[in-house]
This record gives structure tokens, C-alpha cells and sequence, in this order.
């Protein structure tokens, strides 16, 4: 951002360094402290905190899933919670809001909010590795009321108005 926060340029967003990111396990937490798979792995997964429980998600059924895990978030950065795509793939489980997000001053449990899209009971069991979680920047805008939007070619179409193939 430039000097007076009114510019935006796609190199802000270069992060040089990785940022810390604390992490508090709640006492029902149990397990490995989330991760990055792989080195350039994108989000970090988190497991499912049943303290041995299973829960047996029926399709188009949703559950709360606990993490055992709060994050102090930095500012200007959220935490999006994005469902897992071999289990999405494979099963049919997802997350309702996705991504969810995760704004930077919530100290709470973090919580997944699955679905089972799929067309057979999905078993999630303790420790689970139930999404993935990212660390994404955040801008504000400025909200201004107006009387009128300038004019785009495509104007108020939507939900499929530019169509499938050109």
C-alpha cells in the first residue's frame, strides 16, 4: 500500500517471510498440532477433537466438528476453512460456508461445519484430519453510499448470464 493506505499493488501481497501464527490447544485437544504437509502446501489441516468418539454423518446431514484449537490471527489476515479434496472428492464431505472464515480478532474453539453431500454415511472418527485451514490477507473497503453504480457491459446479469461455453 502506498503511503496514505489508498493503494493496492499486487507485490503488498508478496509475503517475503512467514508470519507467526498462535496457536491454543483447548483442554479436550488431543494429538498433533496442525501443520503444512508439504513445503509448498498452501493451508495447514486440522483434526476432528471427538476425545474417542465417532460420529456417523448421514447425506445431506451437518455437523459442528470441534478443532481443540483458538489462533491469535495477525491483523489484515483471516483464517479460511476450506473442506479437504480427496475427502470431498471421495466421500461427498464438505463444509456448508466454505470458506469459512475466521476473522482476526475471534479467540474461540474453532469449529468445522461439515456436510455430507455425498450418497452414504460418511464415519468421522477422533483425530481425523477434517479440513484445511489458510491464512489469507484481508482489505478493507471504505463503504460509501451512492445513487447510481457506473455502467459495465455486464451490467446486473448473473447466476449464469455469461453463459457456459463462448
Amino acid at each position: 500500500m502506498d503511503k496514505k493506505g489508498e493503494t493496492f499493488r499486487a507485490e503488498d501481497l508478496t509475503i517475503r517471510k512467514p508470519l507467526t501464527l498462535k496457536i491454543k490447544k483447548w483442554a479436550h485437544f488431543s494429538g498433533e498440532l496442525p501443520k503444512y504437509e508439504t513445503a509448498k502446501s498452501s493451508g495447514f489441516d486440522v483434526r476432528a477433537q471427538l476425545s474417542g468418539e465417532k460420529i456417523h454423518l448421514k447425506p445431506m446431514q451437518r455437523i459442528l466438528v470441534p478443532t481443540g484449537l483458538s489462533f491469535e490471527i495477525p491483523d489484515g489476515y483471516e483464517i479460511q476453512a476450506r473442506p479437504r479434496s480427496g475427502l470431498a472428492l471421495k466421500k461427498g464431505l464438505s463444509l456448508v460456508n466454505t470458506p469459512g472464515t475466521i476473522d482476526a480478532d475471534f479467540r474461540g474453539e474453532v469449529k468445522i461445519i461439515a456436510i455430507n453431500l455425498g450418497q452414504e454415511d460418511i464415519l468421522i472418527e477422533d483425530q481425523d484430519r477434517i479440513a484445511q485451514l489458510i491464512l489469507a490477507p484481508v482489505v478493507q473497503g471504505n463503504l460509501e453510499l451512492v445513487e447510481d453504480l457506473s455502467n459495465t457491459g455486464r451490467g446486473a446479469g448473473g447466476f449464469g448470464s455469461t453463459g457456459v461455453s463462448n
